[in-house]
């Protein structure tokens, strides 16, 4: 039964970006109630198939996360936001931050978030590297957006990707911790700095997607079994989770 209650409410919603190319390139072919059933029925049959499915990151076992939006089922987020919500859903006493609005998407949040894009009832629109709150974090945390950094801007800059860390360094909180995941093969100025051991993390770890049905796998990174981003599969290829421990 509380698989069948998550399955239906994870359908309800598909993304605007969805929406887009279907107004663009589908809808004089196919009507929309046509293609929003499609949708749904991709979902169900997602979360169906894989409700008893589970990846292990750190010798713990996770659900893969459905959702139909983003598609979770198709991308790297299957494996991101089940990771990154486990640390921060029953902390609720603590202040976090998240940069990049994802976890509202799927999850009811209280905690702030900064998006320099994308707008939101309770989302601060500014860059990273110029945010200065005037509160200390215990937690910040980041699902595939820093990659964006330096990289998806008029002028691309390699090295901001270090500035923003240190400038969410210095709002971390004493024992606080910074916990992202970015795809990679997306930003190649990032890659090769975490390739490298350039970013200054604590702790590094990375898991790849092993098959064309989306599962995943924790192994040991190097420079020859990290994929493009798109190759062999769709999206991410290869995730890193990286932690900052402020100490």
């Amino acid at each position: 039964m509380d698989t069948i209650i998550f399955v239906m409410l994870s359908c309800v919603s598909i993304d605007k970006m969805y929406i887009r190319i279907y107004k663009k390139y589908l809808e004089p072919f196919i009507p929309y109630n046509v293609f929003r059933l499609y949708e749904i029925l991709f979902c169900k049959y997602y979360s169906l198939k894989t409700s008893s499915t589970t990846f292990t990151f750190k010798n713990k076992k996770y659900k893969y996360f459905i959702h139909s939006y983003n598609h979770t089922w198709r991308n790297e987020r299957r494996v991101e936001v089940p990771i990154i919500w486990d640390i921060i859903k029953d902390k609720e006493s603590i202040k976090i931050l998240e940069v990049g609005n994802v976890l509202s998407h799927y999850f009811p949040i209280k905690h702030d978030v900064v998006d320099k894009y994308e707008k939101g009832a309770s989302v601060i629109n500014e860059d990273i590297l110029t945010y200065k709150p005037k509160k200390k974090y215990d937690y910040i945390v980041s699902i595939s957006t820093l990659e964006h950094v330096g990289w998806d801007e008029p002028k691309k800059d390699k090295m901001k990707i270090i500035q923003a860390l240190n400038n969410l360094r210095s709002m971390l909180s004493r024992n606080g911790k910074i916990i992202f995941t970015v795809p990679l093969g997306y930003n190649p100025y990032m890659d090769n700095l975490i390739i490298h051991e350039k970013l200054n993390l604590n702790e590094q770890y990375f898991l790849k997607r092993v098959s064309r049905d989306n599962l995943w796998k924790e192994l040991k990174l190097d420079k020859n079994n990290i994929d493009s981003f798109d190759k062999p599969y769709l999206n991410g290829n290869g995730i890193i989770v990286g932690i900052i421990n402020n100490r």
